[in-house]
């Protein structure tokens, strides 16, 4: 299928609205709302890296959406429109671009997020799957990663190791379980829980790469040292060995907020609010880098905290 047939055939019926131009320009043209402040993400999936080549392409639609969305929830905004860059190899044929296509309208929908524009290139020899996404925050209220102060507290949504294990379960190495499958395949950004910290938590990120390795980084950007507490942590299957727990807290792709706040956050009206569930996990201290404690035993830190390339 040629690129002008591709976009015109199968794109053009998601960008529906004013900003797209029917995908027959060059770029979108979008009006923010007044008052707001922009934010801009842009992530990439590359075949073989971040999704293995024979998973389902509707999910590989879902995944490159949500992931970039999660950036946006990590920084307490709600997104408005995305622009796609698709570099295909050979492997994405008329069927994968369909049901690619397919998985893309649904999640846009799902998530109430407008495509504007993007575009496609063919003839790599992996696939490489581009999205930028954009969204807007009130002035003031945008969340980084600097901020978190000593005496705070440290917070995550739902549950850790999740994807870790989805993607052993992917690749046959675990016993098929459908929940672990999707957390891999389908990751959820919390949005909701998001736009409720604009204003509330000192500190966010979303884990990407291992809850570890981002508390870390968070840590190194606020200029503070994290205690985190091993067996707090909220894991997608709870164990009471450490090594399985420093397995699962070491593993990407949760997609999960890790945050900083007040000690007496109203943790109770931020689950109903966004109905997602937050644990508290740790605190903010003097210092830097982390220490860990398990059932009050401090823990050596991991040589190896998460997922990192090169």
């Amino acid at each position: 299928m040629a690129e002008r047939d591709f976009i015109a055939r199968l794109l053009a019926p998601l960008a529906t609205t004013p900003a797209a131009r029917g995908l027959s320009d060059d770029a979108a043209v979008w009006m923010p709302p007044i008052g707001r402040q922009l934010v801009f993400t842009h992530d990439v999936l590359a075949a073989g890296i971040h999704y293995l080549p024979d998973d389902p392409p509707s999910d590989v639609a879902w995944k490159l959406l949500a992931v970039n969305l999660s950036d946006l929830a990590a920084m307490a905004a709600t997104p408005a429109g995305v622009l796609l860059g698709l570099g295909l190899s050979a492997a994405e044929d008329e069927a994968w671009r369909a049901a690619f296509v397919a998985g893309l309208g649904r999640a846009l929908a799902h998530f109430g997020v407008a495509l504007w524009g993007g575009d496609t290139v063919s003839g790599l020899a992996q696939a490489v799957l581009g999205l930028t996404a954009v969204g807007w925050v009130e002035p003031g209220k945008a969340l980084g990663r600097a901020g978190a102060q000593p005496g705070d507290a440290l917070y995550v949504s739902g549950s850790i190791g999740g994807a870790g294990l989805g993607l052993a379960v992917a690749r046959g190495a675990r016993p098929f379980d459908k929940a672990l499958l999707g957390r891999f395949r389908r990751p959820m950004p919390r949005l909701a829980l998001g736009a409720a910290l604009g204003g509330v938590a000192s500190a966010g990120m979303d884990v990407s790469d291992g809850l570890l390795i981002d508390a870390e980084r968070l840590a190194a950007a606020s200029g503070v040292g994290l205690a985190i507490a091993l067996d707090a942590v909220p894991l997608a299957v709870p164990t009471s060995d450490l090594a399985e727990v420093l397995a699962q807290v070491t593993a990407g792709d949760d997609y999960e907020l890790l945050f900083t706040a007040a000690p007496d956050v109203d943790v109770a009206g931020l689950n109903a609010a966004t109905k997602t569930p937050v644990t508290r996990i740790g605190t903010v201290v003097a210092g830097s880098g982390l220490a860990l404690r398990y059932e009050g035993q401090l823990v050596p830190v991991p040589t190896r905290l998460g997922w990192e390339h090169g």
